[in-house]
């Protein structure tokens, strides 16, 4: 069983309260260890997902499901209906089932993930979470032999989940944050880096440079080297103006000038997901199928913008929508709205057409 130091109990230091002591990832790692027939499928998938971003492979990748993996149970039902439907498309397409476990705040208020709350209902309690984190990700690759997305909002909790992602995405409040930069170069699996809220095209450009290439930081209290990941890539989200209004960047001209900027730079494996939800829908959660049908025809128009752009983020679940927290809707939202299970199998089938 896991043992954690209580030395710090209770100390305070500046402003801070040490509360406990954390296992380290390798502890957990080791407790809650990845079976040799779920690496091997993991080294497979990682490979089929690598080969679309290097352009090996001109499959195309659809990274979706709940807004936040709140639910265990509903959570791994969702997913195993997504391997059924992989079978279907996988001569054309790559699931990626979002299983989002921490979630930014604009403000710091809400739900932030099963990290910080396993149960949404009551407070704060790391290390649960972080065990139930992984408990969840080892259960949606065991049921469904699919592997994950998830967002990176905590650099130094990569450990906990690093031998069982696909697939990282970093968020447009994180990006511009120079950690998480860093700690993407020394990935070995695709990284997405969103634009920022203000949808400034040349700080995402500039993280993934800066995630592309080698480099020495402190992490987790050691000094540490790494190699650059050359699988970094952008995301196109959308963007907020001064006003607050949103505007959306998934146009066939949004496309054109993020080709042109990437031309201008030395970046290697030129790349775009364009998450169709957030400000690109302005959160009206229906209107993700409607921006997915324009940004298959923008590739399909345009050879270049078939090459660069790989794939499509969409929020989904069982139940379209989105609820309170203390409703118990199984399978429903308890932060954004996502598209229910018939548009979401739907829209996979026509994505599935168009390529």
């Amino acid at each position: 069983m896991i043992k954690t130091s209580e030395n710090t109990k209770g100390v305070k230091a500046m402003s801070f309260e040490f509360i406990k002591e954390l296992p380290t990832p390798d502890q957990i790692r080791k407790e809650y260890p990845v079976p040799d027939a779920i690496q091997e499928l993991k080294k497979k998938r990682d490979q089929a997902i690598s080969d679309v971003f290097t352009g090996r492979s001109d499959k195309f990748l659809v990274i979706i499901g709940p807004c936040s993996a709140d639910n265990e149970d509903a959570v791994c039902e969702y997913v195993s209906r997504l391997a059924k439907v992989n079978e279907k498309v996988n001569d054309k397409l790559i699931l990626i089932p979002r299983v989002y476990t921490n979630k930014p705040r604009t403000t710091g208020d809400g739900y932030k993930g099963i990290v910080h709350q396993p149960d949404p209902e009551k407070g704060t309690d790391f290390l649960k979470g972080i065990i139930a984190m992984r408990k969840m990700q080892l259960r949606v690759m065991n049921e469904s032999e699919l592997t994950a997305a998830d967002e990176m909002l905590y650099p130094e909790n990569w450990g906990y989940v690093c031998d069982l992602l696909s697939y990282v995405a970093i968020g447009a409040r994180s990006v511009e944050d120079q950690q998480h930069r860093l700690v993407v170069s020394g990935f070995d699996v695709p990284a997405g880096m969103k634009n920022p809220t203000s949808g400034d095209l040349s700080v995402m450009l500039n993280s993934v440079y800066a995630a592309q290439h080698p480099h020495p930081f402190i992490y987790r209290g050691w000094e540490v080297n790494t190699t650059g990941n050359p699988l970094a890539h952008t995301i196109l989200r959308g963007a907020v103006n001064k006003h607050g209004n949103n505007i959306p960047n998934y146009h066939y001209e949004d496309l054109i000038l993020l080709l042109e900027k990437y031309n201008e730079r030395d970046l290697v494996n030129p790349a775009c997901i364009v998450d169709a939800n957030h400000s690109n829908s302005s959160k009206q959660f229906k209107e993700q199928i409607r921006i997915v049908h324009e940004v298959m025809h923008s590739r399909r128009t345009n050879s270049d913008l078939a090459s660069l752009v790989k794939g499509v983020m969409v929020e989904s679940y069982i139940k379209e929508g989105c609820q309170a927290i203390g409703e118990h809707i199984y399978g429903k939202s308890i932060t954004d709205p996502c598209l229910g299970w018939k548009d979401t199998e739907d829209l996979i089938y026509r994505i599935a057409d168009f390529i």
